[in-house]
C-alpha cells in the first residue's frame, strides 16, 4: 500500500481555519470554518482507511495542537466544540424571575437585561415566575439545558434557604446550579400599617397586649421577608400570624389595605408607599444603617441584636454550563452594574449593585444556609 505523499494532499489543507478577512462578522467566519470543514470531510470519505489516518494527522497539524488534545483525535464540528464566547449567545436568553412583575427581583432583572441585550446582541426576556416562595422558577432552571440560554434571577430563599423548610425540593441549591454573579443589595426594612405605634419598642408592646390577634403578611413561604418575622417573633416574644403572599407588591397592597398589620420586605417594595404616607417604617434588619435610609435604625438598635437579616440577589445557570460560558456572563453583568445609569436606577430603586466573581455569589449562599439552619430549627418554622 503506498503512503499518502505530502503533494497529493488536498490543497483545501492550506485553506486557513479562520477567515481570510480579520473585518468578517462572527456569521462569516463561523460560515467560513464550516465550509472548509465540509470539504475536508468529503475528501476523507472518498480516501482509504490508512490514508484517511494520514489525512486526519494531517488536519490535526493543520489545526493546532491545542485543538487536537481538545478534540481527543477528532475532526471537530460546532456541535462538537461545545458553547464558547465566539458563539455564545446564539439565541435568546431566558431569565426566569420568581416574583411577580414590579417586585425588587424583577425591577433588576430589567435594567440588568437592557445592558445585556445591547451587549450580547440577542434579545433578553424576563419571564415571571411567582410561587412556591420561588422554588418554581429554581426548579425550571435546574431542568433546563446547560447552555448559558436560560438563567435564574434568584434571592436568599430559593438559592439558600428552601431546602431548610422544605424536605422535597426538586433541585439542590449546591447541585444544580453554577453561580454566576450576585446583583445586588439591599435593605430589608420592618413596615407596618399607617395607624400603628412609630418605633420598635411601641409597636411591639402593642403585638405582646394582643397575642395572636394581629397577622404579618410575607412576600412568600421560605422566603427571606418569612424568616425574618420567625426570627422577629422567637427573639420578642410575639404570637402573630403568618399571612403568605405572591410578592412584594401584592403583600404591600394588603399592608396599605388594612388586611395585615406588618411586613418584612424589600425597600423597594414599600419605599414610595412609606413616603406618600400610606405605612410607616420602623426598622431594618441589616447590620447597619442603610446610606438609603440614614434617619431608620436597625432592629440591633432598638434592642433585637440577633435579628440581622439582609437581603440580596443572584444569577445561577444550570449546572454543567461550560466554564467560558459562565465567565463571559459574569463578565457582562458585572459591566452593566458598573455603568453609572444602570448604578443610579438600581440605588433609586433602593438597591445597591454588588458584582464580583462568581465564587462570591456561592460564598453567600453557603454563609446563608449556615446561618439560617440553626434559627429554622429554634424557631420550628419547616413548612412540611
Amino acid at each position: 500500500m503506498n503512503l499518502l505523499r505530502p503533494n497529493q494532499l488536498p490543497l483545501l489543507l492550506m485553506l486557513p481555519i479562520e477567515h481570510p478577512d480579520r473585518a468578517a462578522s462572527t456569521t462569516q467566519r463561523i460560515d467560513w470554518w464550516c465550509w472548509r470543514q465540509t470539504l475536508l470531510q468529503r475528501f476523507i470519505h472518498l480516501l482509504s482507511p490508512w490514508r484517511r489516518i494520514c489525512l486526519t494527522l494531517a488536519i490535526a497539524l493543520s489545526t493546532g495542537p491545542i485543538a487536537w488534545a481538545q478534540t481527543g483525535g477528532a475532526v471537530s464540528s460546532p456541535a462538537t466544540q461545545g458553547a464558547s464566547p465566539a458563539v455564545f449567545p446564539s439565541k435568546p436568553i431566558r431569565l426566569l424571575v420568581p416574583t411577580p412583575p414590579g417586585s425588587s427581583v424583577d425591577i433588576a432583572a430589567r435594567i440588568l437585561a437592557e445592558v445585556l441585550r445591547d451587549r450580547l446582541g440577542q434579545p433578553v426576556l424576563i419571564e415571571n415566575r411567582p410561587g412556591a416562595g420561588g422554588t418554581i422558577a429554581a426548579s425550571e432552571v435546574a431542568r433546563a439545558p446547560a447552555d448559558g440560554h436560560v438563567l435564574f434571577v434568584g434571592f436568599n430563599g430559593p438559592l439558600a434557604t428552601a431546602p431548610l423548610l422544605f424536605s422535597k425540593l426538586s433541585y439542590d441549591p449546591f447541585k444544580s446550579f453554577e453561580p454566576i454573579i450576585a446583583t445586588v443589595a439591599q435593605p430589608h426594612v420592618l413596615a407596618v400599617k399607617n395607624d400603628a405605634p412609630g418605633t420598635v419598642r411601641e409597636w411591639l408592646s402593642q403585638v405582646r397586649a394582643r397575642p395572636g390577634r394581629l397577622n404579618y403578611a410575607s412576600v412568600g413561604n421560605a422566603s427571606a421577608s418569612h424568616l425574618s418575622m420567625e426570627l422577629l417573633k422567637a427573639e420578642a416574644g410575639l404570637f402573630i400570624v403568618h399571612i403568605p403572599y405572591g410578592g412584594g407588591p401584592a403583600a404591600t397592597q394588603a399592608l396599605i389595605s388594612g388586611d395585615v398589620d406588618a411586613l418584612f420586605t424589600a425597600l423597594s417594595n414599600v419605599q414610595a408607599q412609606a413616603k406618600a404616607g400610606r405605612l410607616k417604617l420602623l426598622a431594618s434588619a441589616d447590620e447597619q444603617r442603610s446610606t438609603a435610609l440614614p434617619d431608620l435604625p436597625t432592629l440591633a438598635e432598638s434592642g433585637l441584636p440577633r435579628v440581622i437579616a439582609p437581603l440580596w440577589n443572584g444569577i445561577v445557570a444550570p449546572v454543567g454550563t461550560p466554564r467560558d460560558v459562565v465567565l463571559k456572563l459574569n463578565a457582562e453583568i458585572n459591566h452593566a452594574l458598573a455603568l453609572p445609569d444602570v448604578r443610579a436606577r438600581l440605588q433609586s430603586s433602593g438597591m445597591e449593585p454588588l458584582g464580583g466573581p462568581p465564587d462570591r455569589l456561592a460564598r453567600m449562599m453557603r454563609e446563608e444556609t449556615s446561618k439560617w439552619g440553626p434559627i429554622v430549627q429554634r424557631t420550628g418554622a419547616r413548612l412540611d
